[in-house]
Parts: C-alpha cells; sequence; structure tokens
C-alpha cells in the first residue's frame, strides 16, 4: 500500500454507534425497550397469579404494567431512542397486557360458571383490542394527518379499557360492593369496555403533551404525589375513582375534538 493510500486509510472516519453497519449499538436504545418488556413480564404474571386465586396482586401487576407503558414511549423520545422495532414490541405488548391478560383475570375470578357465554364475552374484548391496535398503527402511518388530532385518540386505548374492564374487581376486592351475584354486569361492563375501543369516538391523549405552563409544574408534582399517596394506601377505591373520572371526561373530549375539527 502506498503512503496516499495509508494516509487516506488513517483519515477514514470510524464509525458511528447510528450507522447500521456499526458493530457497536447505544445502550439508550435499549432501555426503551427493556421498559416494554417489563411491562410484558407483568402482564404475564398477573394471568398466573390468577391461577393461584391471588387477584389482588394479579390486578395490580396490570396496573404496574399500565404506567410502565405510559412512559416507555416518551422514555424513547427523550433519549431520541424510537425505532420501528419498538413500536411493533410496544404494540405486542399492549395486546397482551390489556387485551389478554385482564379479560382473563376476570374470566378466572367470575367468569367460569357462565360457560361457553362466559368464554364468548372474553374473546369479543380480545378481538375489539387487536382491532383497536391495528387501526392505532395504521392511523400513525397516515401522512398528511393534522397535528391536532395528535391529542386525541379514535376510540378509548387499549391500556385504559384493560383498567375499565376490572372495576368490577376493584369495586369487590375494596368491600365497596359484593359482586359475587353480579355476573350479568360483569358481562355487560366487558362487552361496553370492548366496544369502546373500536368506537369513533375521540378520547383524550397524553401522547402530544411534552410541555406544561412553568406555574403548573408545582401544581401538577403535588398532584402526581398524592395520587401516588392514594393509590398505595387505598389503591382500589383510588382505582375505582379514577375510572369513574374516566367515563366523565368522554363527554369532554368529544366536545374538544368536535371545536377543533370545526375550527
Amino acid at each position: 500500500m502506498s503512503d496516499s493510500q495509508n494516509k487516506a486509510a488513517r483519515k477514514k472516519p470510524k464509525t458511528s454507534p447510528e450507522n447500521p453497519g456499526s458493530r457497536h449499538f447505544p445502550l439508550r436504545r435499549i432501555v426503551p425497550n427493556a421498559v416494554t418488556l417489563l411491562a410484558l413480564c407483568l402482564g404475564l404474571t398477573s394471568f398466573r397469579l390468577g391461577l393461584n386465586n391471588a387477584f389482588d396482586l394479579g390486578v395490580l401487576c396490570i396496573v404496574g404494567a399500565g404506567f410502565l407503558d405510559a412512559f416507555d414511549g416518551r422514555l424513547a423520545r427523550m433519549l431520541k431512542a424510537e425505532s420501528p422495532l419498538g413500536a411493533q414490541l410496544d404494540s405486542l405488548s399492549d395486546f397482551v397486557n390489556f387485551g389478554i391478560a385482564p379479560v382473563l383475570l376476570v374470566y378466572l375470578w367470575a367468569l367460569q360458571s357462565t360457560g361457553r357465554v362466559g368464554w364468548a364475552v372474553i374473546l369479543i374484548f380480545s378481538v375489539c383490542c387487536a382491532l383497536r391496535l391495528a387501526r392505532f398503527n395504521v392511523d400513525m402511518e397516515e401522512a398528511d394527518r393534522p397535528a391536532w388530532k395528535s391529542q386525541f385518540f379514535m376510540g378509548v386505548p387499549s391500556p385504559s379499557a384493560g383498567g375499565l374492564v376490572m372495576l368490577p374487581m376493584y369495586l369487590h376486592l375494596g368491600g365497596l360492593v359484593d359482586m359475587s351475584s353480579a355476573t350479568p354486569f360483569i358481562l355487560v361492563n366487558t362487552v361496553v369496555v370492548g366496544m369502546l375501543m373500536v368506537v369513533n369516538f375521540p378520547t383524550f391523549s397524553g401522547k402530544g403533551l411534552s410541555t406544561i405552563r412553568r406555574d403548573f409544574v408545582l401544581p401538577l408534582m403535588l398532584f402526581i404525589g398524592f395520587m401516588a399517596v392514594m393509590l398505595f394506601t387505598f389503591p382500589w377505591i383510588t382505582l375505582t375513582a379514577m375510572c369513574v373520572l374516566y367515563y366523565l371526561a368522554l363527554p369532554l373530549s368529544w366536545l374538544s375534538h368536535r371545536r377543533y375539527a370545526a375550527a
């Protein structure tokens, strides 16, 4: 090799870690996917706990998976670690954690005695969740999607639906209402929540929220702290209240979406 070739080789820039051809991969890009996999493990563990009749712990595992799901996407954007692999993994994890695990837990808890009817209701919910996630993925690929639409989901998102379908369990485990003889209500609640995932009804989305006003920072931190204390101290009452507030927010989201669409 000539001297000029040696100099050119020495001056050749090293492969960037972001280069797909590089042998090195930045660790920060693994962190969001690790959080998603942790949420998936929690969702699957809830099913095992349900088989052992530890329904309270099973519900809390799904709630924990929901909180992790709320942060893995934001973490990916903060670390600039978004990837097609992460998006597909998140969607598959959501289907398991919120389309399968919650209704299987409800089935083991209260619907086994209903036989085929209960199982059919479980299948309806899971099919609705699969359709809802598929529609969400297609909507995200829409090229000319207006920016204001990022503030809304069409239909109840799967994590929220997974929480709403377990409302009878919150009421029973918290001693608020005896659900031992409320099988019809549990069946109807499961079907209604499943349908809410696929209807063209706008619901608020927090994905478009990246900044807040400075004077809202302290109240928001106080609210988060208060909710954490309530969730750890009175989990079933807090989860029930969250479901009620979510239902009350549905008309507000419809009005807000209508106002944006008109403008």
